[in-house]
């Protein structure tokens, strides 16, 4: 079962044939990825409606709708989030801009510091930060009504209670907080309109509105500047994720809003990822 579906898969070029079918298994089987491997090497059978319910799953992956959406959730660092369709699915680069903000939120000095997310999406950020610094309160905020439902029932799984939900736009939100936030961060949607993703899973299934920031792609992070200008506090910092080529725009377009110490973080591919400014 295992060779016949990483064969649909390579065929169908899913980039990690291997591995997905063995997650594609693991979820029919309850069992983990290690558990499916150690039973495919003794030979475990398999009845009949547990073969057809992987096979049906592979045939959907091999038409390239996201493995999350099939499995129903989405590893980030060390959380297991739900997601499916209405919500982007956190990436594992990521997983670096949620840890250059929880290095910024541990190295403020008191009892509580304060981080807000703006465009937590699934939570992923957000949730992040609260389980990995418990003393913070964070908040997270979010638009998109299927992307709240998301991301409040995360919220629910993991059981964070110093961490906020608030469905609001970021360009208004929490006003109460302006000028008493340690960080802001965000994942805003980054690409050009006239970009067109390259993988079927992203460009078919993810929303527009997590994907798309305008004619130059910086829409909503000019929205960003200006919210996290106004939530920090002097010294505050913004971590803020963007694609691989745009580094030097997002130094150039924070700087003319009156942000200092640009600095640009990589991810492990040696890619721009995250750039930093202090309020």
């Amino acid at each position: 079962m295992l060779d016949h579906a990483v064969a649909v898969l390579t065929t169908a070029r899913v980039p990690s044939p291997e591995a997905d079918s063995e997650l594609l298994v693991a979820h029919v089987l309850g069992l983990s990825r290690g558990q499916v491997q150690a039973r495919a090497v003794t030979g475990t059978q398999v009845d009949a409606e547990q073969r057809h319910a992987v096979l049906e799953l592979v045939e959907r992956r091999a038409a390239r709708e996201p493995l999350q959406h099939l499995t129903g959730v989405a590893a980030f660092r060390s959380l297991e989030l739900r997601v499916g369709p209405g919500v982007f699915v956190p990436r594992p680069e990521t997983e670096l801009v949620a840890q250059v903000a929880i290095d910024a939120l541990l190295a403020v000095p008191g009892g509580s510091p304060r981080a807000v997310d703006l465009g937590t999406g699934s939570g992923a950020i957000a949730l992040a930060l609260a389980t990995e610094v418990a003393h913070a309160e964070v908040f997270a905020v979010e638009v998109s009504p299927r992307a709240f439902i998301w991301a409040r029932e995360n919220l629910e799984r993991v059981g964070a209670s110093n961490l906020r939900l608030v469905f609001a736009d970021l360009g208004a939100a929490l006003p109460e907080l302006d000028g008493t936030v340690d960080v802001v961060v965000s994942n805003p949607p980054y690409i050009p309109l006239g970009a067109i993703p390259r993988d079927p899973e992203v460009r078919l299934h993810d929303p527009e509105i997590a994907l798309y920031g305008g004619p130059d792609g910086l829409d909503v992070v000019r929205a960003v500047s200006t919210s996290a200008r106004r939530l920090l506090r002097p010294g505050g910092i913004l971590v803020l994720e963007h694609g691989e080529l745009q580094g030097a725009d997002i130094r150039a377009l924070l700087t003319a809003d009156g942000w200092s110490a640009p600095a640009t973080t990589r991810d492990l591919l040696g890619r721009d990822r995250a750039t930093t400014v202090l309020r």
